[in-house]
């Protein structure tokens, strides 16, 4: 007879999973038997000390799961059937084209090194028991349509804050009256989906490696010899400047703002 279904949180410790985790373990969500964090390798500082110290805070055990640093692979040439070198592109960064028109490459990033590396971890909980998995995934009821089906038949995922009527702010609310400090928010530092006051919480050190990585992908498009599939100059902020020499806090233009909600896998940003 199979036993009941495996509980798993999808741990991004940003606000929102960060306060679904501190929930459970208040008891004020049914426990779950573990949780899963899957790791680019590119988070800011700040979100690897906050997830060392929220560890500590959880009676269930925390998987770190990982494909690769996603930074040095956006970097990395790949081989095609027949023997050329490319670029393949797994970040949505913005582009200026030749002829001036603005583009986005497509986004692969959160697919191969967020949910890839959850389910690859889920099918090795589940073993040959056949025990369904039910997915707790930390969207709030303000983001609420990036709720979608897992696309796995054995797993179910469950939005938790949603069915509480829980915002971001009402996350946030719950964290200061239990005296937690505010989590930091989970994305890459080089995320393209950035607002410009995440842009603005970066170190100089982050920043400063971003930068670089911003100008290694161009000139390593521009050697690729038109093999690659970037064909623009490829930026990671909406005004299309390179990085360093945009100011964050400026007045006189629109502020880049939060694309978060266009990550409807749910795993970036919460």
């Amino acid at each position: 007879m199979t036993a009941g279904p495996i509980r798993v949180l999808s741990l991004g410790a940003g606000v929102q999973s960060s306060t679904l985790a501190l929930m459970l373990a208040a008891g004020e969500v049914p426990m779950v038997d573990c949780a899963i964090f899957a790791d680019t390798q590119a988070e800011p500082a700040a979100v690897y000390s906050w997830l060392d110290w929220l560890e500590k805070q959880l009676p269930f055990p925390v998987h770190r799961v990982t494909k690769g640093h996603l930074g040095e692979d956006q970097l990395r040439f790949s081989t095609s059937k027949d023997g050329h070198g490319y670029l393949r592109n797994i970040i949505p960064a913005f582009t200026l084209n030749p002829d001036n028109s603005v583009g986005m490459l497509l986004r692969k990033c959160t697919g191969d090194y967020k949910l890839a590396p959850i389910r690859r971890k889920v099918r090795e909980l589940v073993g040959d028991s056949k025990r369904h998995v039910h997915q707790l995934i930390g969207i709030s009821l303000d983001e609420a349509l990036r709720q979608k089906p897992s696309g796995v038949k054995y797993i179910t995922n469950a939005y938790p804050l949603i069915e509480m009527n829980m915002t971001r702010g009402h996350c946030l609310e719950w964290m200061s009256k239990q005296g937690y400090a505010a989590p930091p928010k989970s994305a890459c530092t080089f995320c393209p989906y950035h607002n410009d006051a995440q842009w603005a919480s970066l170190t100089a050190e982050e920043l400063a490696g971003v930068a670089g990585m911003e100008r290694e992908w161009n000139r390593l498009a521009r050697e690729d010899k038109g093999k690659t599939q970037t064909r623009g100059i490829i930026r990671f902020h909406r005004s299309l400047k390179p990085i360093d020499q945009v100011d964050f806090g400026a007045k006189h233009r629109a502020s880049q703002v939060d694309m978060f909600t266009n990550e409807c896998e749910g795993m970036c940003g919460v």
